[in-house]
This record gives C-alpha cells, sequence and structure tokens, in this order.
C-alpha cells in the first residue's frame, strides 16, 4: 500500500492513503467546493502549481471519460486541455467508478499523467485551516506506507522548491504559435491564451465566431491571412497577473483595445491593469461552481470560480471602465464594462464547465457586438 503524505509550509502535516503516482510535488495549496466535473477541473490551465483539495467528500465515483476524444473542431471534448494541470489531488474519499461513460478509474488516470494522490485526509480540517491562515505552499509526498519522510526532510524540500508566485505558469500552458479554429468562415476572433479552456474556445465556435489563438505575449494583428480580426477574448489562466507585462502591455496598445473585448477570469484581472487599475491576492479565492455574482439590474446568477486574485475597484477611477458585477459573500469585484459596450469582462466562468451556464448571455452579447463590428 501506497502512503501519503501532505506537508504544509507552517508544518501542519496531514497523512493519509496515496494514489496515483508515486512521487512528490510541491505547489500551493487550494479548496475547491464543486460536487461535480473533477475531470474538468483537473484539466483547467488556472489550477496550474497548484495541490488541489475537493471539498466534497467522494471523488472519483464516475470514472474518468474518454480524455483523447475530439469535438467536430478538434478540441478536446470532455476535459478543458492536453492533461492533468494540477500538482496534486487530495480527497476523503476515493471510490470506485459506476458511470456508461467511464474510460478508466481516476486514480489510473492520475498515474498515467504522473500526478500523486492523498485520500483519507480530512478535508474539512484542511479547508477550515487555509480559510483561517489563508492558502499556504504545500507539498505531497506518496510513497511507501513505512517510509514516510520526517517533517525535517520535508520541510527542506518544499523551502528548496520554487515558489508558486515566482514560476513561469502562463508560458507554461499557452500555446507556442498561432493557431486557427474555423467556424464556417465566420467573424474572426483573436485570443490571447494565458491557459485557456477548451470549454470557452468552444463557445465562441458554437456561436460561428472563427477563433485565432495566439500566445499569451503575441501581438494582436488587425489581419490574419488577408481576414480582418473583429474581436478580441482575453481568457483565464494561472498566476499572478501582474507578472504578465507583456499581455498588459498589448493589451493598453490603441489598435488592440479599439477592438470589442472579452475578458474572462485571469482576462478580467488583465484588461483591468491595462487600464492601469490594480489587482491583489486573495485570503484564499473563489473555486467551486456556485458562486453567486450579483448584476446591476438585480439579477443574481450562480457561475463556476476558480481565481485567487481579484480586481481593486478603487484603482479604477479614470479607467474608463466601471463595475458591472459584485459577489455578495466578500464585496470582490465581478465584472467590468466600458461606457461604449466594447469592453465586458467577467471574473466567473459564463461558459460553465463544469457548473452552471446562466452567464452564457455573455458570450451573445460579445459575439452580437463582434458581427456589428465585421460588417
Amino acid at each position: 500500500m501506497l502512503g501519503g503524505t501532505l506537508f504544509l509550509e507552517d508544518g501542519t502535516r496531514f497523512e493519509g492513503v496515496g494514489f496515483g503516482a508515486a512521487t512528490e510535488r510541491v505547489g500551493e495549496v487550494v479548496f475547491t467546493t464543486g460536487m461535480v466535473g473533477y475531470p474538468e477541473s483537473l484539466t483547467d490551465p488556472s489550477y496550474r502549481g497548484q495541490i488541489l483539495t475537493f471539498t466534497y467528500p467522494l471523488l472519483g465515483n464516475y470514472g474518468v471519460p474518454a480524455v483523447d476524444a475530439k469535438d467536430a473542431f478538434g478540441l478536446p471534448r470532455y476535459v478543458e486541455s492536453s492533461g492533468v494541470q494540477v500538482r496534486a489531488m487530495i480527497v476523503r474519499g476515493l471510490t470506485r467508478p459506476n458511470h456508461w461513460a467511464s474510460a478508466r478509474r481516476l486514480e489510473d488516470w492520475l498515474a498515467d499523467e504522473g500526478v500523486p494522490g492523498v485520500a483519507g485526509v480530512d478535508t474539512r480540517r484542511l479547508t477550515e485551516h487555509l480559510r483561517e491562515v489563508g492558502v499556504l505552499r504545500g507539498l505531497v509526498h506518496v510513497g511507501p506506507a513505512d517510509r514516510r519522510p520526517s517533517d525535517e526532510v520535508l520541510q527542506r524540500r518544499l523551502e528548496a522548491a520554487p515558489r508558486y508566485g515566482d514560476e513561469p505558469l502562463v508560458s507554461e500552458v499557452s500555446v507556442t504559435r498561432p493557431v486557427l479554429y474555423e467556424a464556417e468562415r465566420g467573424p474572426l476572433v483573436a485570443l490571447l491564451d494565458g491557459g485557456i479552456k477548451a470549454s470557452i474556445v468552444r463557445a465562441l465556435l458554437e456561436r460561428k465566431l472563427s477563433v485565432l489563438r495566439l500566445p499569451y505575449d503575441h501581438e494582436v494583428p488587425t489581419s490574419f491571412e488577408g481576414r480582418t480580426v473583429s474581436g478580441l477574448l482575453v481568457g483565464n489562466g494561472p498566476g499572478d497577473p501582474a507578472q504578465l507585462a507583456s499581455t498588459i502591455e498589448e493589451l493598453a496598445r490603441p489598435s488592440t483595445r479599439a477592438l470589442p473585448t472579452l475578458g474572462i477570469c485571469l482576462g478580467h484581472q488583465l484588461l483591468a491593469l491595462s487600464r492601469g487599475g490594480r489587482t491583489f491576492k486573495l485570503k484564499y479565492g473563489h473555486r467551486g461552481q456556485n458562486k453567486t455574482v450579483c448584476f446591476p439590474d438585480g439579477r443574481a446568477l450562480i457561475v463556476s470560480e476558480n481565481h485567487g486574485y481579484a480586481v481593486d475597484p478603487t484603482s479604477l477611477k479614470g479607467s474608463g471602465l466601471a463595475a458591472w458585477a459584485s459577489n455578495p459573500d466578500d464585496g470582490t469585484l465581478e465584472g467590468l464594462r466600458d461606457t461604449r459596450g466594447r469592453t465586458l469582462a467577467l471574473q466567473g466562468h459564463p461558459e460553465g464547465h463544469p457548473g452552471p451556464q446562466e452567464a452564457g448571455f455573455v458570450f451573445d452579447r460579445f459575439a452580437e457586438r463582434v458581427r456589428k463590428e465585421a460588417r
């Protein structure tokens, strides 16, 4: 039997049963409150560099879908990227799958991907600890149960590892060259890829918008292969948005700023930074599929979220951007828009995979604006 250990930088230690890969990983320990959607969460590039704790106590009960399956656009059909993005996985209980679409067990998938997991952890206690002290760096060790490393050994290994904020996470998950996705030769939208989820690209294509996927630090062209670029999407991704100086500079460039623009998650933060705003790190972030967003017209929607940073609303004076949505739980800014209606940004995920799709109207508004620009 494999033993599993989670060791936090403040010296707190959790023991359990190891599964997945017998290895050791360091990352920022965070938690998600989602009850379903673990294949999508594990493959979400926004979790790059993090050790993901699931508060729901039973994981693995519907197995893992065919992760190599593609849709009509060549995008992953059932997951959000080409592989597992988390550094490690922490769960209370690991169950056997019983589902018609299951292609294999969760633990076998993680083993194939080289990702360790620890089961049998008191995730309620761990979550309460993270809520009390804030997110912490941690080390997951999976190996022989009778040879668990001491606290002193784990502390030294943890201190020697790179820190979450210092790692080039976005460059690890962004495309390295432009990629074109066609949707019936529809209007062309540029997409700055800081770790985009496949379902966001699909949401544009399903609305008959063609997508030019660009590296996160690429210049946004006015045209591509003779076609005019009529809009811009800045998507999700991992890490501290303030580190992406080249992306922020590109978003501030006049020709880029003139495009109808939609920002999602990290993109929401980058758009604020490009207009002179500031971001800050949340104590433990918002991660799950049950996050409430309130809009000025009185609507309250439930969205999927995954972010550890937020925009400081007091920093937006004179930016040309105004608050569009807020979080009723802690008052954080959840959305931005400009007075002309050419820029929209949402901290949550309107594509809702996994999670609700109530905020999908954001894509509809963006698509309508792009088509108007393309005429």
